[in-house]
């Protein structure tokens, strides 16, 4: 195929990349320090403060978020010219693809053909879908190229497609035999695709926080303003996708011209430089990552013993200059507020609002069969290895894919609609905001799976008979779907608001930028004389913005849902300055104990008539 340059990348390419890392890492890491420190007094100001009336009723997982290991024959479209080529791929726990030459090569320890972590793709199962975006990869530069050969790149029609399309790397181009294998990889690849993404969103350590209030940050200081989904992925592919996106326009207008091949030949080696570019970038940044690694461990530990014998002052001090700085920018600020934001707000919590209520009663109607189902099999087998087996389904039911899709799909249903009202700020994010949803929707179901199978277990005793278990697991299901009900009020609330801040915090901070932005300087002294990097004027002017926005989302959730049902989950919802979601909510360093389910142990003794399960049968 045409198009194909020998070398992708030549020595003085890869001089000019390193420089552009080097240069983004230095520009960045100033950002990240501070933001550590920040993310610490933050941490430490939740710890001392006021502690929520209303916490998680739920036992939390200790299961770590993952998808099951998927594999099976594939045809993949590669080599040049690129042709249909029969493959053995395999979706790993971790969300990484590979693809092996067959079967036996797998089986045997080969090493694979090629792989990829899933982070970024986007998987197209339409053929004329994913032509229509080959084919707008390179249309600005077609009409000179028209002439030079046929475009041949997917004339054939393939039956079963699996599209990988990524906006920085080659794509990959999967198909199936049958739809039902096309069916059951495309629920594995979406959710390697979302594990990997979420890395960073899904944890609550303070270095995760640090590092994207970072990258926001150091993105508005190169103008660019607005969330999109630049931040899904590890820190270094964060930071590559960042340093992809500003060099993206010049590696167009400089290389493009070059390329050989027209048509989908040329759209195809532009996507072959891009990976070469992407990788080169990804190795750069996770260097300058790794070579930061033991200053952050000793920053973080340093922070935690300086701040921490002084939080209170600092507190204090930080109030006295937020005081000050909501009194000069109140009237730009809430003219802003009033002529931008509260037209558009109303609509953007009510579709917020529908969409978790959709994917949590979807959650609801699974838990519930789930639990019913435990109940039908107590009663007609409670010793067997039915029943165990049934426990083991049940456990497996966040991670089961094809289970779970009716809870993601209510998700995604909303993509459109919000995505139009929250363009005009700027906000180009619904993938991580449908992510976020389906990721709430698993945990929420992970932890009412981990709490019914503790209560089962604590309550169920070799002393009742078949019906006195069966009454208990009842009261059980009661009280989890209690339970259910309360966190998942508490967990909607919080997703509101910390979107409604995604959407709406970067737009307001560009409008104020040229007017309020300049008063910061005159409160710089009084923020260098507390001494300490935890606090910035710039820090604190975020807050004071932030913390008008919280007051309108919350004053809109109130009156869309009557004051009665969100009080009291709104007062769980402490007004920290730094607060978006979920503050109390584990990391995934506190889960990293957990392991996959095992199947429960029997121990059942042989009893008359309908012996209850083994103390044990119902452990995940």
């Amino acid at each position: 195929m045409g198009g194909r340059p020998s070398s992708p990348l030549d020595k003085q390419q890869r001089q000019h990349l390193r420089g552009q890392v080097d240069t983004l890492m230095r520009n960045f890491l100033p950002c990240y320090r501070g933001q550590l420190a920040a993310s610490i007094l933050r941490q430490i100001s939740r710890e001392l403060g006021p502690q929520e009336p209303a916490g998680s009723q739920l036992l939390r997982s200790k299961k770590l978020p993952r998808v099951r290991e998927h594999r099976g024959p594939l045809t993949q479209l590669r080599g040049h010219p690129p042709r249909w080529q029969p493959i053995f791929c395999v979706l790993r726990g971790d969300g990484r693809l590979e693809w092996f030459s067959h079967k036996e090569e797998y089986e045997n320890g080969g090493h694979p053909l090629g792989s990829t972590a899933l982070t970024g793709y986007t998987l197209l199962t339409s053929q004329r879908e994913y032509l229509r975006l080959l084919d707008a990869l390179c249309s600005d530069s077609l009409e000179d190229h028209t002439q030079e050969e046929p475009d041949s790149l997917l004339e054939v029609p393939v039956s079963f497609p699996l599209f990988l399309q990524h906006p920085f790397r080659r794509h990959l181009c999967f198909s199936a035999a049958t739809r039902e294998a096309q069916h059951a990889w495309r629920l594995a690849l979406q959710g390697g695709i979302r594990l990997r993404g979420t890395v960073l969103q899904r944890s609550q350590a303070p270095a995760a926080r640090a590092f994207l209030d970072a990258v926001r940050l150091y993105r508005q200081h190169q103008g660019h303003f607005g969330d999109d989904d630049v931040t899904l992925g590890s820190d270094a592919e964060v930071l590559t996708a960042v340093l992809m996106r500003e060099q993206l326009p010049a590696l167009r207008a400089q290389t493009l011209p070059g390329l050989r091949g027209s048509g989908r030949a040329r759209a195809w080696a532009w996507t072959e430089l891009l990976d070469a570019v992407h990788a080169a970038v990804l190795a750069g940044a996770s260097a300058g990552l790794c070579a930061f690694q033991p200053e952050k461990d000793e920053l973080l530990a340093s922070l935690e013993k300086t701040i921490r014998p002084d939080v209170d002052q600092l507190l204090r001090q930080r109030a006295r200059v937020a005081g000050r700085l909501r009194t000069d920018i109140r009237g730009p600020l809430e003219s802003c507020l009033h002529r931008e934001v509260d037209p558009q707000l109303p609509r953007v919590v009510q579709t917020l609002l529908r969409t978790m209520e959709a994917s949590l009663e979807a959650v609801r109607t699974l838990l519930a069969q789930g639990m019913d189902r435990l109940s039908r099999r107590l009663r007609q087998s409670p010793s067997g290895t039915q029943l165990r087996r049934e426990v083991y389904s049940f456990g497996e039911m966040p991670w089961d894919l094809a289970l779970m899709q009716t809870c993601y799909r209510e998700a995604e249903r909303s993509h459109g609609r919000l995505g139009q009202l929250a363009a005009p700020f700027g906000f180009l994010g619904m993938q991580s905001l449908v992510f976020g949803a389906q990721d709430l929707a698993q945990q929420l179901m992970a932890d009412a799976v981990a709490t019914f199978l503790q209560l089962a277990d604590q309550c169920l005793t070799m002393a009742l008979n078949c019906d006195q278990a069966a009454q208990r697991l009842e009261r059980v299901r009661g009280r989890v779907l209690k339970k259910f009900k309360s966190d998942g009020g508490l967990a909607q609330r919080r997703f509101i608001r910390g979107w409604g801040l995604c959407i709406f915090l970067p737009f307001v901070l560009s409008q104020l930028e040229p007017s309020c932005k300049k008063e910061l300087p005159e409160f710089e002294g009084d923020v260098l004389a507390m001494g300490s990097q935890a606090l910035t004027t710039e820090g604190i002017y975020e807050d004071v913005i932030r913390g008008c926005l919280l007051q309108r989302i919350d004053r809109e959730l109130k009156k869309t849902l009557g004051a009665n049902d969100v009080s009291c989950t709104l007062d769980g919802c402490l007004e920290v300055p730094w607060e978006q979601e979920g503050a109390d909510e584990e990391t995934e360093a506190e889960r990293e104990g957990g392991t996959c389910p095992r199947q429960p142990g029997s121990g059942a003794q042989i009893q008359p008539l309908c012996p209850p399960p083994s103390r044990g049968t119902f452990r995940s």
